[in-house]
């Protein structure tokens, strides 16, 4: 599912102009634009704008400290990504393993 400027500012309260703004200084956060040069966020870009909201109003992180802490939870999450995937090898190697040992007589 896709939002507007003008969906994505009615259901999370944010005014358009701040929107354009954590454009330019939230690193992977820049919707993309469509034919006619509207912008159009998608669910990520929305899950972002949510948690810029928490962390600058709830929070009340300066714009700087917000930026930072969403760095910091991308570089978190792929980070767990990498080990995930490490451990799916692991357990790929040990399933192999097993199947190997069941199958030799004792």
């Amino acid at each position: 599912m896709t939002y507007t400027i003008g969906e994505v500012e009615e259901l999370t309260g944010i005014k358009q102009n701040v929107l354009r703004y954590w454009e330019t200084v939230i690193p992977g956060f820049a919707p993309k634009k469509d034919l006619g040069g509207r912008r159009v966020y998608t669910e990520r870009d929305f899950e972002i704008i949510l948690r810029l909201k928490y962390l600058i109003y709830e929070r009340k992180f300066t714009i700087e400290g917000a930026r930072n802490e969403i760095l910091h939870e991308a570089a978190s999450y792929e980070l767990n990504a990498d080990v995930l995937g490490e451990i799916r090898e692991i357990r790929k190697e040990l399933s192999k393993l097993y199947l190997l040992i069941k199958k030799k007589p004792c």
